[in-house]
C-alpha cells in the first residue's frame, strides 16, 4: 500500500517520476493524515456534495475528498503531477477497494483537470448547482483564489482552504484591526479560524505556520452601493496607514478635510477615526455618504 503522507515514500515516488518540489509553484505537500482528515471534517463534505479542490498535488488530500463527496474535480497546473495523479489513482486507492471499485464504475466521480484555475473559464467546469471549494493551494495565489471565488456569479456554498496563519488572522480580524483583505472577505461571508496546522505537517516544510481557513454564509452582492462603490471607499480609506481616515478621504475625493469630517460625523464617528476600525456596515453606510458629494 502506498502512503504519500509517508515522508520517505513521498520522497521515492517522486524521484521514481522524475518529479521534485516545484517552489515556483508553491508546491508544499501536506503529509500529515489526521490533518487532511480534519480538512474534510471542517468543510463538511458529504455523500451528496460536488467538490472542487485546487492543487491536488500528489492527491493525499484528494484522495480524502473522494470517500465522502459525490464528486470530485482537480485543477493542477502543473502537467507532470495532473497526469501522474490521473494514471496512479488506482493505485492510490488500493487500499480501499470499495472506493477503488466506484472510481471505476462512476466516471465523473473523480476528474483532473491540467489547467490554471485563475485562467480557466469557470462556467465551463463548474455545475449549474451548489459546490464546495476545498483546496490546499499556494500561499501566494491565496488572496486572488479568494477574490475568484467570492466575486464569480457562481460562488461555491462554502470554501475551505490551508493558508498561511497571519494571512488568516488577518482576514478573520475583527473591528479595530480590519485590513482591505479583511474587508474583501468579509464582505462576502463569514470567515472562521478553523485550526492551527505546524509547519512540520509539510514536505518541505515551509517557514511559516499555517491554518485551516473555512469561509460560510457566502452571498451574492446586495448592499445598497455597488461593489465598485464599496471597493474604490474601502482603498481611499485604507490609503494611508498612519493618517486619519478624513485626511484619506479628503486626498482620495478631492474633498477639504471638512468636508471629509462632515461625512464621517453623518454616519456616527469621529473625526479622528482610522480605516481599521470600521466594520462592514459602517463601509457601505460610509459609501452611501459619499456617493451624495
Amino acid at each position: 500500500m502506498l502512503d504519500l503522507t509517508n515522508k520517505k515514500e513521498l520522497i521515492g515516488y517522486l524521484q521514481s517520476h522524475g518529479l521534485y518540489t516545484n517552489h515556483g509553484l508553491g508546491q508544499n505537500f501536506l503529509v500529515n493524515r489526521e490533518v487532511l482528515e480534519r480538512i474534510v471534517e471542517i468543510a463538511g463534505v458529504s455523500a451528496d456534495d460536488f467538490v472542487l479542490e485546487i492543487g491536488p498535488g500528489v492527491g493525499t488530500l484528494t484522495i480524502e475528498l473522494v470517500k465522502r463527496a459525490k464528486q470530485v474535480l482537480s485543477v493542477e497546473i502543473d502537467k507532470k503531477l495532473a497526469e501522474l495523479l490521473e494514471s496512479n489513482i488506482e493505485l492510490l486507492l488500493s487500499e480501499n477497494k470499495e472506493l477503488d471499485s466506484r472510481i471505476k464504475s462512476e466516471n465523473d466521480t473523480l476528474k483532473i483537470i491540467n489547467q490554471d484555475i485563475l485562467q480557466v473559464n469557470l462556467n465551463e467546469i463548474l455545475p449549474e448547482t451548489s459546490y464546495k471549494l476545498v483546496a490546499n493551494i499556494p500561499y501566494y495565489i491565496t488572496s486572488k483564489i479568494m477574490e475568484l471565488f467570492l466575486t464569480t456569479k457562481n460562488k461555491p456554498e462554502s470554501i475551505t482552504l490551508l493558508v498561511q496563519k497571519e494571512v488568516g488572522e488577518r482576514i478573520c480580524a475583527q473591528k479595530g484591526e480590519m485590513s482591505v483583505l479583511a474587508i474583501s472577505i468579509q464582505a462576502y461571508g463569514t470567515p472562521v479560524m478553523a485550526g492551527i496546522v505546524p509547519r512540520e505537517a509539510f514536505f518541505p516544510a515551509p517557514n511559516v505556520d499555517s491554518m485551516i481557513l473555512k469561509i460560510d454564509n457566502i452571498k451574492q452582492w446586495n448592499y445598497a452601493v455597488t461593489e465598485k462603490e464599496f471597493f474604490r471607499c474601502v482603498k481611499v480609506g485604507f490609503s494611508a496607514k498612519r493618517k486619519t481616515l478624513a485626511n484619506n478621504l479628503s486626498i482620495g475625493y478631492s474633498v477639504s478635510k471638512a468636508k471629509a469630517e462632515e461625512i464621517i460625523a453623518g454616519v456616527g464617528f469621529r473625526a479622528d477615526i482610522r480605516a481599521q476600525a470600521l466594520g462592514i456596515e459602517d463601509w457601505v453606510r460610509l459609501a452611501i455618504e459619499i456617493k451624495k458629494i
